[in-house]
């Protein structure tokens, strides 16, 4: 089976939704009003407990993080992915 969490960083830290921002209003994209970055993992092959025991330690930092089996949003949504073969340092750390 596969698990999915999401996590995103607590609004006070989220400095690369903040940057990314700016980036998108300096080559002008203007009218954003907020932007959230939000990790999606996948995790196949573990047992559920096993699973939820790692959210907190591995997939999040309960400090800075707030993590979500459950994505609802009525917002705008669009995905990235490195490419096949392309290293994914985020991956690589899990």
């Amino acid at each position: 089976m596969v698990y999915r969490i999401y996590v995103e960083k607590k609004k006070q830290f989220s400095h690369e939704a903040k940057s990314l921002k700016n980036e998108l209003e300096l080559a002008g994209i203007t009218g954003i009003e907020d932007i959230r970055v939000i990790n999606r993992y996948d995790v196949e092959n573990v047992s559920e407990e096993l699973f939820n025991s790692v959210i907190n330690t591995v997939f999040s930092e309960p400090q800075v993080d707030n993590a979500f089996k459950v994505l609802e949003t009525e917002d705008l949504v669009f995905g990235v992915e490195p490419l096949p073969g392309q290293f994914d340092q985020r991956a690589d750390s899990a």
